[in-house]
């Protein structure tokens, strides 16, 4: 038996060295971390359970039988984070520069079936050149398969993927149907086609970080909700993460320690101007309406004129969907509609109560926008704040304008509470605009036009620009003074805890995609 444990304990030191020390060194050569020691760092110490550390490909094309590697080029398991149960698997770059294939992503399909009976997260650490062409279409055939698992896993379990290194090809539609995308500056990229291949197609001359890296994906094109400094701010990004969302569907967030004491917040009687049409931070308001230091921003640098993350209220996890009318006026368009709408689905999904913070002058206008669908993508938004069943709340701050005050998660699709600060205004349009539309013959047939122009305007915001028209209707339930507003949300969220909203029984709705 001793030279039986001593052969074991041999095979496990050589799973454990991957490629191999030269590889290894490499690696850390291009400042990236391997597949274990991002294990090490993530999980809870000593809490890893390996599960495959002995698999082998099972392949004998192109010399691939005289390349075997304990693991196959994946490490997979289970273990804590910060106490609770997650799920992983951290591809290894150093064993056939991470390639996938039949064994590779049996061992990565079997973590995840195992998170979805267990009903924990499931979190890939992936750094991969891609499909292992010598295996043909058995790696694509593997691809599938956890294609097919990460749409079962939708809404059923959190599903969390760091881009580590290289992610190409068939690879990058694993992360996309995750729900949070990280990557690290200048170590990672996602592309489904790379620089070579577009130069050949298209004859431009572009960079794997400029095509598909960190900065690239989560400002312009906004495939990653997080660009992170490193490999180990990426790896404490996901822990945080995590906490603010449950292990799964059935599960609500857990709930943090919290001492009640004097909620109001004199500071919020400051922030709006009294210029209506002066820009302020949104987030200065999210600061004083959550926990101190609680709020984590998501997709921030993507559509920034819609401000989404969660936050701690009283302990409670929450989601929040606000408005920045620091930029653009806090309109809403394409980009902020899509960010914003999945944004919500993914609270609906797992429980996490929403807030909305609300001051939306209307859409944007534009040949830009309309050609490129604001109607579908608008549509995106109002839809997912309709269906969504998790205890939801409003406070318009200062603008609802239009059809953008009925999309911002208005009383009438369904949301629980909706409050207005004095300083809101509730219109179809803002008072100048509205006198030139009814006042326009008035208005040109007076001696002094502008001078009518300004009178007809006083006129429309006297009788519009306030909350108290749709506070008489019940649109709004009340009308608070703003250094109350945390107090008021506090009350407002303990009171919906219990929330059961049933949807009309159908298969699945069709969202406007």
């Amino acid at each position: 038996m001793k030279e039986k444990i001593q052969d074991l304990e041999a095979k496990k030191a050589e799973a454990r060295l991957g490629g191999g020390e030269k590889r290894i060194e490499a690696q850390h050569a291009k400042g990236k971390l391997t597949a274990r020691e991002r294990i090490d760092l993530f999980f809870d110490k000593g809490s890893f359970e390996e599960i495959g550390m002995l698999v082998q490909h099972r392949s004998t094309n192109f010399g691939l039988d005289k390349q075997k590697f304990l693991g196959d080029g994946v490490i997979t398991g289970y273990g804590t984070v910060n106490g609770r149960l997650v799920y992983a698997f951290s591809q290894d770059f150093t064993v056939l520069g991470g390639s996938l294939a039949e064994a590779h992503a049996e061992k990565i399909c079997k973590v995840m079936d195992l998170a979805m009976k267990n009903g924990a997260p499931v979190i890939g650490l992936n750094d991969s050149g891609g499909a292992r062409i010598q295996e043909g279409v058995v790696s694509l055939g593997g691809y599938a398969d956890i294609f097919y698992r990460n749409t079962l896993a939708s809404g059923v379990i959190p599903q969390l993927s760091c881009i580590m290194g290289p992610c190409a090809g068939g690879a990058v539609y694993s992360p996309a149907l995750t729900d949070f995308i990280l990557m690290v500056e200048n170590t990672s990229y996602m592309f489904v086609t790379g620089p070579n291949v577009v130069k050949t197609v298209t004859n431009e001359d572009v960079s794997a970080e400029e095509l598909g890296g960190a900065d690239t994906h989560a400002s312009k094109s906004g495939v990653t909700h997080f660009a992170c400094e490193n490999e180990v701010d990426a790896l404490e990004h996901v822990k945080k993460l995590l906490s603010y969302m449950p292990s799964n569907c059935e599960e609500e967030a857990p709930m943090q320690e919290y001492s009640s004491g004097d909620e109001s917040r004199d500071k919020l009687n400051n922030l709006i101007p009294e210029n209506p049409n002066q820009p302020y931070d949104i987030r200065e308001i999210v600061a004083e309406v959550v926990d101190a230091n609680s709020f984590l921003e998501v997709h921030k640098d993507y559509a920034e004129n819609i401000v989404v993350g969660f936050a701690r209220l009283a302990g409670r996890s929450i989601g929040i969907v606000a408005n920045q009318p620091a930029v653009l006026a806090g309109v809403l368009d394409v980009n902020s509609s899509k960010k914003g709408a999945r944004f919500v689905r993914f609270c609906d999904c797992f429980n996490i109560p929403l807030l909305v913070l609300e001051d939306v002058p209307g859409f944007l206008p534009g040949t830009d926008q309309e050609w490129n669908a604001i109607i579908t993508n608008g549509a995106k938004l109002l839809y997912a704040f309709s269906e969504a069943t998790v205890p939801r709340v409003t406070v318009i701050t200062r603008k609802a304008y239009g059809g953008a005050y009925d999309v911002m998660n208005s009383k009438h699709i369904g949301a629980d509470l909706n409050y207005a600060w004095p300083s809101s205004e509730i219109a179809v349009m803002g008072a100048k605009g509205a006198a030139e539309i009814i006042f326009r013959k008035e208005i040109s047939a007076a001696d002094d036009s502008q001078a009518k122009w300004q009178e007809k305007e006083q006129e429309y915001s006297e009788l519009f620009a306030h909350p108290y028209n749709a506070a008489a209707r019940g649109y709004i339930d009340e009308v608070i003074r703003p250094d109350q507003t945390r107090e008021k949300l506090i009350r407002a969220f303990d009171m919906l805890k219990n929330k059961v909203d049933n949807l009309p029984r159908k298969k699945h709705g069709n969202i406007p995609l």
